[in-house]
């Protein structure tokens, strides 16, 4: 909006006081005169003068320093800086949202994002629609769900989106009977602190997230590192498609080149994760066929 140090022509009423609020609190607790504030904006110390008493009846807490080097100062402990949110954390409210629609908080947070989303450009929120497009939640219905619907079976590690293949096999080349119990087995048999170490790892990096979110919305192929529930790891290139949520876990849908098929990777394995800046191809969550009612997967959506 401006340039520190330099004037701002051509400013309207509105941008000059939401302007002058700010110059106030970058130099607080020093004053600003008038006759300053008048050559920066370009305008007269009387317009000054208004605009000051104007934001003053609105509230704002600016008071008039009296003396040679006097002028307006605000009380920097009484106001905010403005608040800008990014696309991912729009999503992130509206998601909170969705997932707590049963919690006494929900109208506070249907709040919040309604003054998010007010404040927002229009680009900001194009931007958040497009990655809440590709965010869904599984099982996560409404308030009042009917009495007979099953909960879903969650996805296993790395296995196909649509469960087990027709071969009996999961994914990685993982039998459906006795794997599992093979798995908790040989986790059993280590010692104590080994054990306890993997219980309480701490969740992977927060730029492993970050980087998947945003390969999700430039469409590009990801390299991960992988570590399935049988504590095997493995490198392999993947199209990220959609973040989709149990009520316990979070996963992460893709189309995954090495197994040349859907794939849902619990997002709390994902070691590592790295865009290629390889385009991927324009699939959708409907494109990975996955085998779960569409009456229990809802989309989160920003209108409120």
């Amino acid at each position: 909006m401006s340039v520190p140090g330099g004037s701002v022509p051509g400013m309207n009423r509105t941008d000059r006081l939401y302007a002058l609020v700010e110059e106030l609190r970058a130099v607080a607790p020093r004053p600003r005169s008038a006759r300053q504030l008048a050559e920066r904006y370009e305008v007269s110390t009387r317009t000054i003068e208004r605009d000051i008493l104007a934001l003053q009846e609105s509230g704002v807490p600016i008071y008039a320093e009296t003396g040679r080097r006097g002028g307006y100062a605000i009380d920097k402990t009484l106001t905010l800086p403005p608040l800008n949110f990014t696309p991912a954390e729009m999503v992130a409210i509206a998601v909170s949202l969705a997932r707590g629609e049963n919690t006494p908080f929900a109208a506070a947070t249907r709040s919040a994002l309604r003054k998010v989303l007010a404040t927002a450009s229009a680009a900001e929120t194009a931007a958040a629609g497009e990655l809440m497009d590709r965010v869904r939640l599984i099982g996560a219905a409404r308030p009042g769900p009917p009495a007979s619907q099953a909960p879903p079976r969650e996805p296993a590690d790395g296995e196909p989106a649509d469960g087990e293949g027709a071969d009996g096999e999961r994914a990685d080349g993982e039998r459906a009977d006795g794997a599992r119990a093979d798995g908790e087995q040989a986790e059993r048999e280590l010692p104590a602190r080994e054990r306890a170490a993997r219980r309480w790892a701490p969740p992977p990096a927060a730029t492993v997230p970050l980087a998947i979110q945003e390969a999700i919305t430039a469409r590009h192929v990801l390299r991960i590192t992988y570590r399935d529930r049988h504590d095997r790891e493995t490198s392999r290139d993947i199209e990220p498609v959609a973040f989709a949520a149990t009520r316990t876990e979070w996963y992460l849908m893709a189309w995954c080149r090495l197994r040349g098929g859907a794939r849902a990777f619990r997002v709390d394995r994902i070691l590592a994760a790295d865009d290629t800046g390889e385009p991927a191809s324009p699939r959708s969550y409907r494109d990975l066929h996955v085998d779960i009612p569409d009456a229990i997967v809802r989309r989160p959506d920003l209108r409120v």
